[in-house]
């Protein structure tokens, strides 16, 4: 969950952008061409990037799985290797040990793996042996977490820390905007990573936008026990609230409770992530929260899916350039009782 540092944008191109649609450029990516062998401009519309290739190696390292969203991005980069034959998806037991992680990269450079993708437990700590793998001739497509190098990743897919902060700031001035004395709430992560900064500062930027400001916040750790614990704490300091942005819906699950336990229901909840659980709720309708925002936990999926394209030597579909871009940042939408239809198929479980 790593930060993208987008700080100068306003909050309408943020949520309807971030730089390209994750649906039309990796739906795309397996619908489209191989480049021209000829070396030609544009793609080669002879054939369907879903058509079969010469068989990929992919390794795939991300960290321990005690996370909800952490599950599902592992869960979601096996799903596309049962969708292709020509994918060899290896992948590494999930570790939030630096060392160990570094290992696994080790590994895959030593048995000449096609790719690597990796979500780092720690981007800057695991730069070296990403850059170790892109001089050995291995692509690395980095997920999530970024490197301090951009030598170190052939390409990069990213979540939108910045937009989901707008997204769930301009959901609150929608629902407030007319009442300039509200008092909104925010339950955030773990405030000493820039994730977390991001988030915050995109939501203190969208509540500006609309004269609003947070009155009351706390920080809990992306946990249950973290988040239950932060929300009592949150609601005996503020005996009124209009509206709660909870950073993470696993950490969710705590806040939910401690409001039910505290018997408060004067105010809406928006959740962060995504999760199957959120959405469920979002759906009933019969508890404070009222919306999530996505963060998406098929990065890692993307990232298998760009890793394909990468070594098979093909393009992205519905891009008119050649190749793969550098870059993909994807989007934050909000998931209200109106659209949870077109989102909770595809969500984790927290």
């Amino acid at each position: 969950m790593s930060a993208t540092r987008q700080r100068g944008y306003r909050r309408v191109t943020t949520t309807a952008v971030a730089f390209i649609g994750a649906g039309a450029l990796l739906a795309g990516c397996t619908g489209n061409t191989p480049e021209s062998s000829g070396g030609g401009g544009g793609n080669n519309a002879a054939s369907d990037n879903d058509e079969q290739g010469d068989t990929v190696v992919i390794g795939f390292s991300a960290p321990a799985a005690d996370h909800g969203w952490m599950a599902g991005i592992t869960e979601a980069a096996r799903a596309v290797d049962e969708e292709y034959e020509d994918i060899e998806l290896r992948v590494a037991e999930g570790t939030n040990d630096v060392s160990t992680q570094i290992s696994q990269v080790e590994t895959f450079i030593n048995d000449g793996v096609d790719a690597i993708v990796l979500l780092p437990f720690d981007g800057a700590a695991m730069t070296p042996v990403a850059l170790q793998a892109m001089e050995a001739g291995i692509p690395v497509i980095n997920v999530d977490r970024e490197f301090d190098s951009p030598f170190a990743a052939r390409a990069t897919v990213l979540g939108d820390n910045y937009g989901m902060g707008v997204s769930a700031g301009t959901y609150v001035c929608e629902q407030l905007g007319d009442q300039p004395d509200a008092v909104v709430a925010e339950i955030a992560g773990i405030d000493s990573l820039p994730l977390t900064q991001d988030r915050s500062q995109g939501f203190a930027d969208a509540l500006a936008d609309c004269g609003l400001e947070v009155g009351n916040r706390v920080a809990a750790d992306f946990t249950v026990e973290g988040g239950e614990e932060a929300a009592s704490n949150l609601l005996q300091a503020a005996p009124k609230i209009d509206a709660i942005w909870n950073h993470d819906d696993d950490q969710g699950v705590g806040v939910l409770a401690a409001i039910e336990n505290a018997g408060r229901d004067e105010f809406f909840m928006v959740g962060g992530a995504g999760s199957a659980n959120a959405m469920r709720a979002i759906q009933e309708g019969n508890s404070v929260l009222q919306a999530t925002v996505i963060y998406p936990h098929t990065q890692a999926a993307d990232g298998v899916r760009l890793a394909r394209l990468v070594a098979q030597s093909k393009s992205v579909a519905d891009l008119n350039s050649q190749g793969v871009p550098r870059t993909i940042v994807l989007n934050a939408p909000v998931v209200t009782s109106e659209n949870v239809e077109d989102f909770i198929d595809a969500a984790f479980e927290s």
